[in-house]
């Protein structure tokens, strides 16, 4: 009896198909618009990553002729060498 219910039920709806994934109303309305924020997300994270991995690596590089000159020039605030002494040691270092 409910078997012929169901049956009768089906053949009075307006559309009488099998329902697949792609066939689903919402698939090409949220769906596409889904998979795409979906992927912009991932997107976002990844990138995110990459540029503070990045960062992180790069806040301990300190190239060593910019530490020698800022010495050089720190010494010739302080007085210890002279304008000559300095100049001749800069162009060294560059």
């Amino acid at each position: 009896m409910l078997h012929r219910l169901i049956t009768v039920a089906l053949l009075v709806q307006e559309r009488f198909y099998e329902w697949r994934w792609e066939m689903h109303p919402m698939w090409w309305g949220w769906g596409l618009g889904m998979i795409a924020i979906r992927f912009l997300f991932w997107a976002l994270v990844i990138i995110g990553l990459i540029v503070g991995i990045r960062w992180l690596v790069g806040q301990g590089k300190v190239s060593p002729s910019d530490s020698a000159l800022e010495i050089l020039r720190q010494r010739y605030a302080r007085g210890e060498i002279n304008k000559e002494e300095f100049e001749l040691k800069k162009k060294d270092l560059s």
